[in-house]
């Protein structure tokens, strides 16, 4: 049986009532299917025979129905075997029904009803089709040209063993592959200078649910989060779904500074390794210093140890968690982020006491991310292509980010940035007459994609003036000119030609 004629079946699935002839059965199929928006308004039906041979009845039973089906106006017919769903279809069963079909319906009040609006928070944007753009500077994208495609088939097809299906396809309720955990337990982990037991480490779909994880089971309305600033719009977003307080925190060019404001604290957000959007890595001394002053103020932090494996000049400085002694820190891990974002594979590493709840939380929102997944990943891991897949990474990385400064030193010798110490980011801050935002909007039009900075900080009247430049996706070929542009731009603005329609 064809493909199609199975989905025809499964459409017009017949209910076999004693009560009612076929001809009536088929009749409602298509009427119901036609008032689901199932058959669409133009949809062709297949021919009277076909459908007759399709579903195992009579083609008198077809063409009777068929015939009644355009009396009643729900579909009309183009020729005597070929049918199609009457455009008007919904409006003739609403006038057969006795209603206007503009006449008003009791819908319930949906903004009454919601208790939150999280699509009205601020959060980076960008167009689902920034592969479209020939200058796409955008943050968290991967370059197809560096994705491990024969060592990710190679894993692929292990984790589809029968042996191996037999391990994943089951439901886990709420456990997780243990050739996962144990390749993050002895692999990954010490890397970080971490040594947990497997009780301590749940997988999640990637970064952001752990991170909500988190939220979720240590925020309330009376208690204050601390988030950096700028930082990561979807941590204060987060913090403010549980009705918490947000307090920025005040960085500089060593990462967040512990300052007497973390007494006002009851949870931290941190990303030390390549901190979002700035890129600043914490130096030990600094991780020291925080970690002393939240075991002072009881505080419990969240690390998020974002893009760390993405170090461009020697070892990577040893995690928050790896300084813990009080069991304080929350550690959250990524290998979708440096493998393939659309993977949605993370991890926390905490307490047993947290991990057990969030264990229990994560049953409740999604049970368990998606074992085929975690298997392959696992094998992945196992075989060392993730560890050769990192080595690629840095390579093409550290290489784009270096042209990007050079393009900033040669077109935009205004512009003041750090060179990151690694990660997928460069941040930069241009004159204070300069809005991003502006720049940003003229340069989509032009194929130039970029991530204006004002977003990432939590103030009602953010500084307009920074910029990130995310280099994960973009060729190294087109970084120079896409700064030409840019530069083009900025000085557009400075005049006050974007606002005239000059680019």
């Amino acid at each position: 049986m064809a493909a199609d004629d199975i989905l025809w079946r499964q459409l017009l699935t017949l209910s076999r009532r004693p009560d009612l002839t076929l001809q009536a059965q088929l009749r409602g199929a298509i009427a119901q299917a036609v008032l689901d928006r199932r058959l669409p308004p133009g949809a062709e039906l297949p021919s009277s025979r076909r459908l007759s041979e399709i579903l195992g009845i009579s083609r008198n039973t077809v063409i009777q129905a068929y015939d009644q089906l355009t009396q009643e106006g729900f579909i009309s017919a183009r020729s005597r075997s070929k049918h199609m769903v009457d455009p008007a279809a919904l409006e003739n069963a609403a006038r057969a029904a006795g209603a206007r079909p503009d006449a008003p319906v009791r819908r319930p009040d949906w903004t009454g009803r919601l208790t939150s609006r999280p699509s009205r928070t601020r959060h980076v944007m960008k167009p689902v089709d920034w592969y479209n753009y020939r200058f796409p500077f955008v943050y968290g994208q991967p370059d197809p040209t560096l994705f491990p495609i024969a060592e990710w088939r190679e894993v692929v097809q292990l984790s589809l063993r029968s042996v191996a299906i037999r391990d994943w396809a089951g439901d886990r309720v709420d456990a997780d592959d243990p050739l996962l955990i144990e390749q993050l337990q002895k692999r990954i982990l010490p890397r970080r200078g971490i040594w947990v037991s497997p009780e301590q480490i749940l997988v999640t779909i990637g970064a952001q649910q752990a991170l909500y994880l988190a939220a979720s089971l240590l925020l309330k309305p009376e208690r204050t989060a601390g988030i950096e600033q700028p930082g990561y719009p979807d941590i204060r977003n987060l913090c403010r779904q549980f009705g918490a307080r947000t307090l920025p925190l005040a960085m500089d060019h060593h990462g967040l500074r512990p300052t007497g404001s973390l007494a006002e604290c009851d949870m931290l957000f941190v990303q030390p390794s390549h901190q979002n959007p700035t890129t600043v890595t914490m130096p030990l001394a600094r991780r020291q210093e925080l970690l002393q002053a939240a075991s002072v103020h009881d505080l419990v932090i969240v690390e998020d140890d974002y893009d760390s494996e993405l170090t461009f000049v020697g070892e990577a400085t040893p995690a928050l968690k790896a300084l813990d002694r009080d069991d304080r820190v929350i550690y959250v891990g990524s290998v979708s982020k440096t493998l393939a974002p659309g993977l949605r594979l993370g991890y926390v590493v905490a307490a047993p006491e947290f991990i057990a709840e969030a264990r229990a939380m994560r049953r409740l929102t999604a049970r368990h991310p998606p074992s085929n997944n975690q298997r392959a990943v696992a094998l992945f891991l196992q075989l060392g292509h993730h560890d050769a897949a990192i080595k690629r990474l840095i390579a093409a990385y550290r290489e784009r980010a270096a042209t990007i400064g050079e393009g900033l030193r040669t077109h935009l010798p205004e512009f003041e940035f750090r060179p990151p110490a690694g990660g997928s980011a460069l941040w930069a801050e241009g004159p204070a007459d300069v809005s991003m935002n502006a720049v940003a909007a003229a340069g989509a039009q032009q194929g130039l994609l970029l991530d204006p900075g004002a977003v990432f900080f939590d103030h009602p009247l953010p500084p307009e003036n920074f910029l990130r430049f995310g280099y994960s996706s973009i060729p190294v070929d087109r970084i120079d000119p896409g700064i030409q542009l840019l530069a083009r731009l900025v000085r557009a603005e400075r005049r006050g030609a974007l606002q005239a329609g000059v680019g």
